[in-house]
């Protein structure tokens, strides 16, 4: 049996610069993945194929990036029966507002998990995908809870230190 991964798929390799931080995540959580840049409406053909043969080799999770009419998770979405995150890219003239409302607007039946506009909904992507394969297997999610106490701790370093510099003017 292959061992689960993380298939990303972005629309455009535009969306490349801010997805960057979904591979970072999964890196320092040590989860597999794999990325395709691939469309919705430009390579329909190409997208259904990718999804279901990612599904076949043991994709456990797929994240989807898409801009504007932002329909690639969707579509991912109404392929397969695994979990689908969706993140709205931030552009366009619209700032990306028209891609959060074209990924979280799913029909009844067809959801797609949708996180924040641009690059926090890049990194929210890659934290809730590992969170779902967490949740049967022990090492990853140990890594996802690590990684938490590790934020928890930077942020009260920096409180102290904020503090230190207050008391001493």
């Amino acid at each position: 049996m292959t061992k689960p991964f993380i298939a990303i798929l972005m629309g455009s390799d535009s969306d490349l610069p801010t997805m960057r931080a979904t591979f970072d995540v999964l890196d320092k959580l040590e989860i597999n993945w794999e990325a395709k840049v691939t469309s919705a409406h430009r390579t329909p053909d190409a997208t259904h194929s990718y999804v279901k043969d990612a599904e076949h080799r043991g994709c456990a999770v797929f994240i989807a990036a898409a801009g504007l009419a932002a329909h690639l998770a969707g579509v991912v979405a109404s392929i397969t029966v695994r979990p689908v995150i969706g993140v709205p890219m931030d552009g366009g003239p619209l700032n990306g507002q028209d891609a959060l409302l074209s990924t979280v607007q799913m029909p009844g039946g067809i959801p797609v998990a949708t996180v924040a506009i641009g690059k926090a909904g890049a990194k929210n992507a890659a934290y809730l995908a590992a969170q779902i394969l967490g949740a049967s297997d022990q090492a990853v999610a140990q890594r996802v809870r690590q990684e938490r106490q590790d934020n928890a701790k930077s942020i009260i370093a920096k409180d102290q230190q904020l503090q230190e510099e207050l008391s001493a003017s």
